[in-house]
């Protein structure tokens, strides 16, 4: 039976992109009222860009009068043969928990891509802040064989799993997912250091999951979350945080109808999401 740490923190993030457009119907929440709907709803954190110049301050104030934890979406994207020392250094200053990191193009591949993103992930341990990939459509990682390729040449990779990408990329639908899909996901899920929460049929990168997450294909998404937590439970150290991050994004990532207006609701739909990290987090931290 595996055994967990008991001291290890499920640290349930909303993406600021995900707030965009949220309000009450007519009006969008103002920067601190979206704060203050985080914490009322028991988020612990943000995922959003570096702030810059005089907003730089605004963040620090509210980031420290609520407690939360704050990780950095590096925007713009990088390069696999970029140097981003500069970019790295600034948001460790900032107090970033860690980089997020979309590394273009999906038309590097094999040894250059291995070779760019090994350059990286050095850098960022030069620097000292923990650098997550996300598996992410038309970046490097754009397909999920040879994003096992890099997993299995680059013992240091740690990644931000977003399987909603391959799921749509593959057109893997409810009927379910083959095997050889099943073996690649558990290579990924191996080196899980972040979940970015986003559920896919197949067809659309992005489906209304229902009011309890009744949509057929959240048993999937669940299960991998699940063991995603559970791989980077294993080797994680006293203290250390998870961030399971809710990033419904704005249309046209969220679908619409006719008027524009979207489809969901996705702030009770981040909700959801957020309930059932805490239900497998807890599963994992009961066995």
């Amino acid at each position: 039976m595996m055994t967990v740490n008991s001291h290890l923190r499920l640290d349930i993030q909303q993406s600021w992109w995900a707030m965009s457009g949220l309000g009450t119907g007519e009006t969008e929440w103002s920067m601190e009222q979206k704060f203050e709907k985080l914490a009322e709803a028991g988020f612990t954190g943000i995922l959003g860009r570096l702030p810059q110049g005089e907003e730089a301050d605004k963040w620090h104030r509210l980031l420290q009068e609520y407690g939360f934890s704050f990780g950095i979406q590096m925007v713009p994207f990088p390069r696999a043969d970029e140097d981003i020392r500069v970019f790295l250094q600034a948001a460790k200053q900032f107090g970033a928990r860690y980089i997020n990191a979309q590394v273009l193009d999906q038309y590097t591949v094999g040894i250059e891509a291995i070779s760019g993103l090994n350059g990286l992930i050095q850098q960022a341990e030069e620097v000292g802040i923990p650098f997550f990939v996300e598996t992410h459509r038309g970046r490097v990682t754009q397909d999920l064989l040879r994003t096992a390729e890099y997993v299995e040449a680059l013992p240091k990779l740690r990644l931000t799993n977003d399987l909603s990408h391959y799921i749509v990329g593959s057109a893997i639908g409810e009927e379910g997912v083959d095997p050889v899909t099943e073996g690649l996901f558990a290579k990924l899920l191996q080196r899980t250091s972040s979940i970015h929460a986003r559920v896919s049929n197949g067809n659309q990168v992005q489906v209304d999951i229902g009011e309890r997450g009744e949509h057929p294909m959240v048993q999937h998404f669940a299960r991998w979350w699940r063991e995603g937590m559970r791989h980077w439970a294993q080797t994680a150290a006293e203290g250390d945080f998870f961030p399971f991050v809710c990033e419904l994004g704005p249309a046209s990532y969220a679908m619409v109808r006719e008027d524009g207006k979207e489809i969901s609701n996705r702030w009770e739909q981040a909700l959801v999401f957020k309930k059932i990290a805490e239900e497998l987090w807890h599963a994992i931290h009961s066995n």
